[in-house]
């Protein structure tokens, strides 16, 4: 389905500038914004149901090329610290 919108200009660059923080074109973010309407509307109450819902969008398991979560996360880490400052 395609919805056009007249936004306001603020909106519209609010919208872009998260956007394009994220690397994503517009009409893909604003689709991801509506589509946490159900999950702002009655989050996760416990860290359960937390994670049966990082598990329903996809976000657990979206990296099968880490297979060592903890040693990825050291790595990152030491990058970070190690990196050189501007």
């Amino acid at each position: 389905m395609t919805i056009s919108l007249d936004l306001p200009l603020e909106l519209e660059n609010e919208l872009s500038a998260e956007a394009s923080q994220l690397q994503l074109p517009l009409s893909e973010y604003i689709l991801r914004v509506l589509s946490f309407r159900p999950f702002l509307q009655n989050p996760p109450k416990t860290g359960l149901d937390l994670v049966a819902y990082w598990e329903s969008v996809g976000v657990i398991n979206s990296r099968p090329d880490i297979a060592n979560s903890q040693e990825h996360a050291r790595r990152l880490r030491d990058q970070a610290e190690h990196r050189e400052r501007a």
